[in-house]
């Protein structure tokens, strides 16, 4: 069977009979034909009526030879557009996805809805799934996450095999960026049934959306699930001998031993993950490895301050030219800032925090909380005691929005702790602890006040 020939089976599988039924009465009527004219020699007249009439789904030897005696390509009828048609429709695809990798989300969303809308007018199945996954990770981009969740769902309920793993994985970091952690892991739940009974667990979108699962796990705090995740799916992906998923094991592999403390072996890892990446064309993820790289440097016992800003610098400048979100682009700015504090440099350190907090902070408060530490740790370095204090409460406003468990929330809160203790607030430092303390789930007892032997209160 030639290509054409499988591409008209599975488009013949898929199209509505009363669809299909509808264009092909259209046509006959357009030519002056009545159903037996039609029919010819290739079927009865019942056939055609009933071909029409969409209670029949016809073969594709049978759909051809009708589509021969109408003069119009089979293609045409099953899919309501010419063959030129789909290919205009294939390759606006095309753009809107590069414009996406490119980092033109606004632009990517705007061509995607037109292509998509050309697809679902002419039935395109595979089309219509494409197109609806670029507009909701042009929506995911841009940080309108609520609207991505609602669009990923949708089609998530609509496909099967890749599309569908490669819909989870969008949708579990859509919900992990949102903060619901419980979510990020469900999906993954939801999906791996359909991965194992498919055949599907030895594909490079299967190891992805294993991994992708693995840093709810791991933000929520639950590492020794998380761990158990990476080693079983490095195991599996040094199996399958593909760059692409021993990369992603290599570096949310990284990401579980950096949470245990084990940062040494993180860094091995993460840096085995960017050789594998460098191999190919993934920039967006080279970019957010080298994000997790500089971290890992900055974490170390003896901090490689020049070594850090050589991979966050880079990275900066990679995700600029991706489909990178505002919050991955404001994150690596936060860690240069960071970085040029421990390497001496506090004056440009408040620059690019400043830059950081002005990249929309109402898109995630535990990102605008981390971009004001990182500036109220340069106000600190550079004797700005007063200022720094005060960008401190802001992070705490920051903060206390969110509510929850959260390990990177408590994170936060133990950092503007250690800040604001170093500043001489001790009651504002008491506060942060107690924040954190909450935010990782333990909670203080509530505990009676002694009474003395004569009833009275002490």
């Amino acid at each position: 069977m030639s290509h054409v020939d499988t591409r008209s089976e599975e488009l013949l599988r898929t199209v509505d009979p009363v669809v299909l039924g509808s264009r092909v009465r259209a046509a006959r009527r357009a030519l002056g034909m009545n159903q037996a004219a039609l029919a010819g020699d290739a079927c009865s007249v019942g056939y055609v009526s009933r071909i029409e009439s969409g209670s029949r789904r016809p073969t594709l030897a049978a759909l051809t030879a009708l589509s021969e005696r109408l003069g119009l390509p089979v293609v045409e009828l099953l899919t309501g557009a010419s063959a030129e048609e789909v290919d205009e429709i294939r390759l606006a695809l095309s753009y809107a996805e590069l414009a996406l990798e490119n980092g033109e989300a606004l632009d990517a969303e705007h061509q995607a809805r037109a292509a998509l809308a050309r697809a679902e007018g002419a039935s395109l199945a595979d089309l219509t799934t494409r197109g609806r996954f670029v507009v909701a990770r042009s929506l995911e981009t841009m940080g309108q996450l609520d609207d991505a969740i609602r669009e990923l769902e949708s089609l998530l309920a609509d496909v099967g095999g890749l599309a569908a793993i490669r819909c989870g994985i969008a949708l579990s970091r859509c919900y992990r960026e949102a903060g619901d952690l419980a979510l990020a892991i469900e999906v993954g739940d939801r999906i791996r049934p359909d991965i194992v009974e498919s055949g599907l667990e030895r594909t490079d979108e299967a190891v992805q959306l294993a991994m992708t699962v693995a840093l709810a796990h791991i933000e929520r705090g639950d590492l020794s699930r998380a761990t158990l995740i990476c080693t079983e799916t490095i195991e599996l992906a040094e199996e399958m001998a593909s760059p692409v998923a021993r990369s992603a094991a290599y570096w949310n592999a990284s990401i579980a031993y950096s949470e245990r403390g084990e940062t040494q072996s993180a860094l091995t890892l993460a840096t085995r993950a960017l050789a594998l990446l460098g191999e190919g064309q993934d920039a967006r993820n080279l970019a957010r490895l080298r994000l997790e790289l500089g971290r890992l440097q900055l974490q170390l016992e003896g901090p490689d301050p020049v070594a850090a800003l050589d991979q966050l610098e880079r990275a900066n400048d990679e995700l600029r030219g991706t489909s990178a979100s505002l919050v991955e682009i404001a994150q690596a700015q936060v860690l240069m800032a960071r970085a040029l504090v421990v390497d001496g440099r506090p004056e440009r350190a408040l620059e690019v925090a400043a830059t950081a907090r002005a990249a929309n902070p109402e898109l995630s408060p535990l990102g605008a909380a981390e971009a004001a530490l990182a500036h109220a740790e340069a106000l600190a370095e550079l004797g700005r005691d007063e200022e720094a204090v005060a960008v401190c409460g802001e992070a705490a406003s920051f903060l206390a929005a969110l509510e929850g468990t959260d390990r990177w929330v408590a994170q936060a809160w133990c950092e503007l702790a250690e800040l604001l203790d170093g500043l001489g607030d001790a009651e504002g430092a008491h506060r942060a602890f107690k924040a954190a303390a909450n935010a990782s789930g333990l909670r203080l007892r509530g505990r009676s006040r002694r009474r003395s032997r004569s009833g009275e209160t002490v």
